[in-house]
């Protein structure tokens, strides 16, 4: 890819929308699209070489979001920012395929660092942040739980992890940065799936390796 990329913006706030703008536009690189949500943004983001994410969408998963724009453009590098630093969520981004991950509140000169970092294909988090980044995206789910639970998706896994470590929907829907509803909604599913009520699956979780690493 060429240094200079084209870049699609995603942000809810405006103002912070066009604040990433100005900056993609002092970088020289042409802006293909500027959304306010995710639906508007993905017919624009197969024209993109760079989507810069917010995960905080209004009516979006924001894990599930990154997955989206990687679904309409494999090739497309994404730059998460957001105003979560939990390294489950962190991590959930990588996976999904997030190239870079910054949390707002960066200086602008960070947020340029890591736009042209990202376009040279730099894996580009906040030095602070990184090693929880890292650490999560390599260990996420253990094999034991992918083996253990075949029928729940990626997205379940991480929920059923959080079920395991017995946080609340609310606590899951703060961790993974969903609303309260789509929350409890993956639990219900996962529940269904599983054929188990909730103190079940946690034993049941906990066994194949699920939650440990929120404990405590």
């Amino acid at each position: 890819m060429s240094e200079r990329a084209r870049v699609v913006v995603v942000e809810d706030h405006p103002l912070y929308r066009q604040a990433v703008v100005a900056l993609v536009g002092e970088l020289a690189w042409p802006v293909v699209g500027a959304f306010g949500d995710l639906e508007s943004a993905l017919p624009t983001v197969a024209e993109a070489d760079l989507v810069v994410l917010d995960l905080g969408l209004p009516g979006t998963d924001g894990v599930e979001a990154v997955r989206a724009v990687r679904a309409a453009n494999p090739a497309v590098r994404v730059l998460v920012l957001t105003m979560t630093d939990d390294p489950a969520v962190l991590g959930a981004a990588v996976r999904a395929g997030a190239t870079g991950y910054l949390v707002k509140g960066a200086e602008p000169e960070d947020i340029t660092r890591a736009l042209t970092g990202t376009v040279r294909g730099q894996a580009v988090f906040e030095q602070a942040l990184a090693t929880s980044v890292f650490e999560r995206a390599g260990h996420a789910v253990p094999d034991t739980a992918v083996r253990a639970f075949p029928s729940l998706t990626e997205r379940e896994l991480d929920v059923l992890e959080l079920v395991a470590a017995g946080r609340s929907n609310a606590e899951i829907a703060r961790t993974l940065v969903l609303s309260e509803k789509t929350a409890r909604n993956h639990v219900s599913n996962i529940l269904t799936k599983l054929g188990l009520t909730r103190s079940e699956a946690i034993a049941r979780a906990r066994d194949a390796g699920l939650g440990r690493g929120h404990l405590g």
